[in-house]
């Protein structure tokens, strides 16, 4: 679900949000049921950065601005090679697992809608994806960008280890 240049704010131009859930909460008060809703939102560049936003609303449209704000707020940089990652990597998070491995230029993105919102919100175009255990939509895109967050470079490697390339 992407919402690209909705929203009217100067924002959103830069940076489109892809909305990945939107949940309904109800509250049963004395006149009836009152409605909550909360939205996880992605928010990238296409060139290595992107962040996540997870926030509450009364209206769908509120949670979704307020989640949009916060995935701004909290985006990172990640190294990648030309349309992929430089290497493959894997991490957990709470019982969902996601593993990144690299493929050559063509092969496109083989992901499930969750990992596949953060990987094109990244800017990655070629990359082979699995995810196993828990399906729940935020834990696998923290998960993802924990595996994100392990991608190093060649020269950050040599830089770590003291040696020439």
């Amino acid at each position: 679900m992407s919402r690209g240049q909705q929203g009217g704010d100067n924002n959103s131009s830069s940076s489109p949000e892809r909305v990945v859930q939107i949940r309904r909460c109800a509250c049963v008060v004395k006149g009836g049921r009152r409605f909550s809703f909360t939205a996880l939102v992605v928010v990238g560049d296409s060139n290595g950065k992107v962040g996540v936003g997870y926030s509450k609303g009364t209206e769908v449209p509120v949670a979704v601005e307020k989640a949009t704000r916060q995935a701004q707020k909290r985006s990172h940089h990640f190294p990648l090679s030309g349309t992929t990652i430089p290497h493959a990597v894997e991490a957990r998070y709470g019982a969902s697992h996601v593993k990144l491995m690299p493929a050559p230029a063509g092969t496109g993105i083989i992901a499930s809608a969750t990992v596949r919102s953060v990987l094109e919100s990244i800017g990655v175009k070629d990359i082979l994806t699995k995810k196993r255990g828990s399906s729940n939509p935020a834990n696998v895109v923290q998960a993802t960008l924990m595996a994100l967050g392990q991608l190093r470079t060649r020269e950050d490697v040599a830089l770590l280890r003291g040696v020439e390339i």
